[in-house]
Formats: structure tokens, C-alpha cells, sequence
């Protein structure tokens, strides 16, 4: 990340009320970029949008991506250079529920958002994000690579693999080359963590709930095993992506995974204990191990080894050290004096002063 690059660049974000879309907008705002957020209200209360500030110093507006005029309407009249997309439903276990609404979100939000960069004209790279549940988990113990075969059992994964082969058809359709389009990337991210994420049925999330109500942590499928990395990882990879992509291009249509170090594939019962020790709740923990009758994958990795020789990105956290910050953002908020924008903001430029 080049903040010469992105001071001044103008950005627009979709998503940026979500947990991840506030720390990217932190992110950016802090390189000093001119940013439009468009998305929902804010998700969850309380909600890391609202409590860091979010909408200081950025264009914000609620708009719903399903809504291909407005959102058309909006990205047009700012002339961006750079597209982040990172609006979705972003929960497996709501996609049981809401399965239609998860497909229309995430699959013909993602092209209402492309087509929009299309007429746009004046967008120099677009980076759309997914997911790394994105390809068709047989759980075996290879590390996934981008040229392997996209799919998903709950309606999320494969919204997320139909999202992908969506990016690529148009990638290679209007956005190749000398069509004047810019270039379009999508990218796929490990299991964050971080703070300020209250979604429900995300481990994290739950843990931290638990923990700050003082009580026990269920844990439903301990033995699964995720890429976890700090939320700070993937955001740093993405913007990586679109430099590369507005200083090089225009380029032919890739996918890039942004994981973790072989370190951070660890199960969710290492993860959850690593959390309740910080906390000092070492016997929080309850397992209910085949509680839950949805499908949920035992084993998922990244092989990130793509964007470590084609961008130089890296990760800078080790698990140890994304579980460390994660707890002290929670413990910061826990104490009613602190001012959490500041903080936040102390931790992205202790990430960015981090080696990888």
C-alpha cells in the first residue's frame, strides 16, 4: 500500500457500514483518499460504522445495490478510479433463511455493480470481493489455488462461486484490454477477525458477545478448520490489487486469494480458547459438537502463494498476534472511556508500520 497513491484518489466503496467496509474506509481515509460509501444502514447494533465514525470525512450513502439506477446514478456522477466492492449478505447460516435475497445480493448485485463501472467511464480498476468459501470445497488437505473449480453447498458459497464466474464472463467481456473499461480483478479472503464485528453466527462476534455478558461460549463445530487472518490482512491485499491494477493496466480479467500463513489454519476450538484465555475466561467454553443439522465445512485453506510473487503482498500477523489485537479492540470498547475511532486508527497504522 502506497499511501502517495491513494491520497487525494477518488474511491467509491460499496459496503463501507459493514464490518469490513468500515475498517476499509478507516483504511483509506487515513492514506488521506476521497471516498463514497454506498450501502444499507449499518447491520448490527451496535455497529463499528457508528462507534469509529465512520461517515466523518467520507461521502456517505445508503443505497441498495440491488437497485441498479440509483446505484448506477451514484457512481457515475463521482467519476471514480477505484471500485471496492465489498457489499453483500456475508452470513452462511442467514443464506439458509434467506437464500433468494442472498443470490439477488450477492450474485445480480455484483452485476448491477459492474455494469454501472461500464458505463461509468472514467474507472481506471475495480476489485470485486467474495470469498474464499467461493470454490468447490471437497475438504482435502490442499490449499486451494485461484485456477480451481468454483461451487459451494449453502446458498452462500455458491452465491459467492456464482459471483466469481459472473466477475470473470464480464472481465473477459467488457473489460478486457482496449475497451477503454479499466481493469476488473475479484479477490478471496481467508475468515477475518477483528474488532467491531457483532454479526450473529460469526465465531468471533459470538465469542466476544459472550465474554463481555459473562457468558458460556457454544461452540458447535469445534474440530472445523479456518484460514483465520486479521481483517487489517485481506484489506491491505485488496488495496495492493487495485494499485497494481491502475498502475499496470489495463489487464485481462484474475482472481486473487489474500490468506493467511500456514500458522493461521487452526481449528475454531484454538481460536475460541486463544480468545477466552486473553480474556481471562478460561472456562467459558461449552462444546455441542453436531449441535447444528446445516452444512458447514470441516476444512478450508488458501494458498496465497499468487499474490505473494505477482504483488509482493504478504501477511504481517501471525495468528497469535490477530487474535491479540482483536481481544484489545473489545477490552478498548468495554471501557467506556475510550475513544474507539482513535484506536482503531492506532491499530491500522501499527499494522501498516508491521513487517511481513
Amino acid at each position: 500500500m502506497n499511501p502517495r497513491f491513494w491520497a487525494g484518489r477518488r474511491v467509491f466503496l460499496t459496503g463501507h457500514t459493514g464490518f469490513k467496509g468500515s475498517w476499509l474506509a478507516l483504511m483509506l481515509a487515513q492514506m488521506g483518499a476521497h471516498i463514497r460509501g454506498f450501502a444499507l444502514a449499518p447491520p448490527t447494533t451496535p455497529s463499528m460504522f457508528d462507534i469509529c465514525g465512520v461517515a466523518e470525512g467520507i461521502e456517505h450513502e445508503i443505497g441498495d445495490i440491488r437497485d441498479a439506477e440509483k446505484l448506477s446514478a451514484s457512481l457515475k456522477s463521482f467519476a471514480p478510479s477505484i471500485v471496492l466492492h465489498l457489499a453483500a449478505q456475508p452470513i452462511v447460516r442467514d443464506s439458509y433463511q434467506i437464500p433468494v435475497e442472498t443470490y439477488a445480493v450477492n450474485v445480480l448485485g455484483t452485476a448491477h455493480l459492474l455494469e454501472a463501472v461500464r458505463q461509468a467511464g472514467s474507472v481506471d480498476a475495480t476489485v470485486i470481493v467474495t470469498s474464499d468459501k467461493c470454490y468447490e470445497n471437497r475438504e482435502t488437505i490442499w490449499a486451494y489455488r485461484e485456477n480451481d473449480p468454483m461451487g459451494g453447498s449453502d446458498p452462500y458459497s455458491s452465491s459467492k462461486g456464482c459471483a466469481e464466474l459472473l466477475t470473470a464472463s464480464f472481465g473477459r467481456s467488457f473489460f478486457k484490454p482496449g475497451m477503454g473499461n479499466g481493469s476488473v480483478a475479484s479477490a478471496r479472503a481467508g475468515n477475518v477477525i477483528g474488532g467491531g464485528d457483532w454479526a450473529n453466527d460469526r465465531l468471533v462476534a459470538d465469542i466476544m458477545r459472550g465474554l463481555a455478558a459473562g457468558k458460556e461460549i457454544v461452540l458447535r463445530n469445534p474440530r472445523a478448520v479456518r484460514p483465520w487472518q486479521h481483517v487489517l490482512e485481506p484489506l491491505s491485499g485488496y488495496l495492493t490489487l487495485a494499485e497494481y491494477l491502475a498502475t499496470n493496466g489495463p489487464l485481462a480479467w484474475d482472481g486473487w486469494n489474500f490468506g493467511p500463513e500456514a500458522d493461521s489454519n487452526q481449528t475454531v476450538e484454538t481460536l475460541a480458547r486463544a480468545a477466552c484465555d486473553l480474556w481471562q475466561r478460561t472456562d467459558a467454553i461449552r462444546i455441542e459438537e453436531g449441535s447444528s443439522k446445516l452444512h458447514e465445512a470441516g476444512l478450508l485453506t488458501l494458498d496465497s502463494t499468487k499474490a505473494k510473487t505477482g504483488l509482493g503482498w504478504r501477511p504481517r500477523w501471525n495468528f497469535a498476534q490477530a487474535i491479540n489485537h482483536t481481544v484489545a479492540w473489545y477490552r478498548a470498547y468495554a471501557d467506556a472511556h475510550s475513544d474507539m475511532r482513535a484506536f482503531t486508527l492506532s491499530q491500522i497504522a501499527g499494522y501498516r508500520k508491521s513487517k511481513s
